[in-house]
């Protein structure tokens, strides 16, 4: 299944991509996409659904963010090997953890804020994972059968206050508009390996990302199960797992985004998204 939600922000509904690719209303049987409806028995009552005779949403209805109610939104850095090495970092012997405020959730095209005082806001394609059961002490065996799904983030950021403001990451990870989720949630039966997904990014039509989860250190099973080690993972908890090489930080010279352009991103599978960038 592929699952959605629209509507302007703080009265979204939850919807389904019918086979037509037609978003449908789920209003009607799913108070939103988040909780239990993330659970396995919940996405059971939902694959149930007769989907041709729900109603159809409007096609100018914005495209909400992919899941609601997240609770935790934990992103990964220096996932992937090759963007380390842009980076000029060593790979982390362990996944290095931060945290994105729930506040810069936004749909897949809203548009994108570059904040006051910003000097260094870049961008990037990651692979999204929504829990969909709680997790805590889980195995790495067992780690996959607590994921309802994925779906594409952006994982916006402005480097400066990432890196030169001192503290935590997080300062250039949480501004209003930092985490378009979608357009979809792809349950997880719908994704084969989700380590073997193509992905990419462009910003005015130059395509900057171009790589593949196959290259991320730490896979999604082994993230899951190390992050229940230290936290309760719970359902509607979404895992941003880090991106391939591209971002604008890796660029000679370096290349950051400023009001007025078009950035466009995908995963395999997962869909795409569009934002234009805008002043706060």
């Amino acid at each position: 299944m592929k699952l959605t939600r629209f509507g302007n922000p703080g009265s979204e509904k939850p919807a389904i991509i019918a086979a037509d690719g037609t978003r449908r209303d789920l209003s009607g049987t799913a108070a939103d996409i988040a909780g239990d409806v993330l659970s396995p028995a919940g996405l059971r009552r939902l694959a149930e659904v007769d989907v041709s005779a729900l109603p159809t949403v409007p096609e100018d209805a914005r495209w909400a963010p992919c899941v609601g109610g997240v609770g935790k939104m934990i992103c990964i850095g220096l996932n992937y090997a090759d963007h380390a090495e842009e980076s000029g970092m060593d790979l982390p012997p362990e996944p290095v953890i931060f945290f994105k405020a729930t506040t810069a959730i936004c749909g897949p095209y809203d548009d994108v804020e570059i904040p006051r005082g910003s000097s260094k806001t870049d961008w990037e394609v990651e692979l999204g994972v929504v829990i969909g059961s709680r997790a805590k002490y889980v195995d790495q065996a067992n780690a996959l059968d607590h994921v309802a799904g994925y779906c594409v983030v952006n994982d916006l950021s402005e480097r400066d206050f990432q890196l030169q403001h001192s503290g935590q990451w997080v300062k250039g990870k949480s501004h209003d508009t930092f985490g378009p989720l979608g357009p979809w949630l792809a349950t997880a039966d719908e994704v084969a390996d989700p380590q073997n997904l193509s992905m990419w990014l462009s910003v005015d039509g130059h395509r900057y990302q171009d790589g593949s989860s196959k290259t991320m250190v730490y896979g999604v099973s082994h993230l899951i199960s190390y992050l229940s080690r230290f936290m309760t993972l719970e359902p509607g908890d979404v895992i941003s797992t880090g991106t391939p090489p591209g971002v604008g930080a890796g660029q000679k010279p370096q290349v950051f985004l400023r009001p007025g352009q078009k950035i466009e991103l995908g995963i395999e599978g997962l869909g795409t998204q569009t934002q234009r960038t805008v002043s706060a």
